[in-house]
């Protein structure tokens, strides 16, 4: 059994640690745990903001970290990607703890307070200053999908069935792993992006269908997401092929829904000829 910290032992500790620190003037929470409409469960991370004095000097000595508990892992994704010392006005510790409670903590030189975006599911816990304007009730606005425009309507289609041919490719020549790739993390994300938009006219621009798509299906008519669930195969080629049809004629479905609610083009044409050369493409690779 897991001897877990619950969320007021953990907002204590995260408050308590920035308020005996002179260095760090402000803290804020933003994310999930600030949206009433999301159910908790133990995996949600605690978004925390640092607002401090000198972010340097917390990057330099990264022992003061382990007031937080028994690390199980750490990413410091600023040096991974070279932006820390490049830019020092920003970094962060990404702490995963032995008891399963997790904070994504963010250090912010307090000087870019001004020009730091607000986000929306933000709550404010410590202003040692009093110089903070006063947050608004934290609300999901900003993570709410937007009406496609024509052009990011026309880039998906095209998108989609362009590296359609990829998989295809992929699959004739016997190349496993890059077919997975161009399918799993090209074509479907676009499929995925279709659906959002979809679920998102179903429920009026209302709900958040969150990241990577993971709210379809309570969005999405069972039908539709039970046909999604079918593009989800193994290695067996046959399986593969199979899921990209699959995949395509559920685009094509769904991308009439939305060319007709918006008015935007679709060029159905285009989506049979691809479909046709990818079965001729299927059918040699057979032969």
């Amino acid at each position: 059994m897991i001897d877990r910290r619950d969320e007021k032992s953990m907002l204590d500790l995260i408050i308590g640690i920035a308020n005996n620190d002179e260095r760090t003037r402000a803290v804020i929470m933003n994310g999930s745990r600030t949206d009433p409409s999301i159910k908790q469960d133990i995996f949600q991370d605690y978004d925390i903001v640092y607002l401090v004095t000198d972010v340097a000097v917390f990057v330099e000595d990264p022992k003061w970290i382990n007031q937080f508990g028994e690390m199980l892992i750490m990413q410091t994704p600023h040096e991974m990607d070279g932006n820390w010392p490049k830019c020092k006005d920003k970094f962060t510790y990404l702490m995963q703890f032995k008891d399963w409670n997790r904070i994504d903590l963010t250090l912010l030189y307090i000087n870019k307070l001004p020009t730091m975006a607000r986000d929306s599911q933000s709550i404010l816990l410590l202003d040692k200053d009093d110089q903070i304007k006063k947050f608004d009730p934290p609300s999901n606005k900003d993570y709410l999908p937007k009406p496609p425009t024509k052009k990011e309507f026309s880039d998906c289609c095209n998108e989609f069935l362009w590296v359609s041919t990829y998989v295809a490719k992929g699959l004739w020549r016997k190349e496993l792993t890059y077919a997975k790739h161009v399918a799993e993390q090209i074509v479907k994300e676009e499929l995925i992006k279709l659906l959002t938009w979809h679920a998102a006219m179903n429920t009026n621009f209302e709900k958040n269908i969150g990241k990577f798509g993971k709210y379809l299906e309570k969005y999405i008519e069972p039908e539709i997401w039970s046909e999604f669930t079918k593009t989800y195969t193994d290695a067996n080629y046959i399986n593969m092929w199979n899921a990209l049809f699959k995949m395509c004629e559920i685009f094509h479905n769904v991308a009439l829904k939305i060319s007709r609610y918006y008015g935007h083009q679709y060029n159905e044409r285009e989506h049979k000829e691809v479909v046709a050369y990818l079965y001729t493409v299927k059918q040699t690779s057979e032969e």
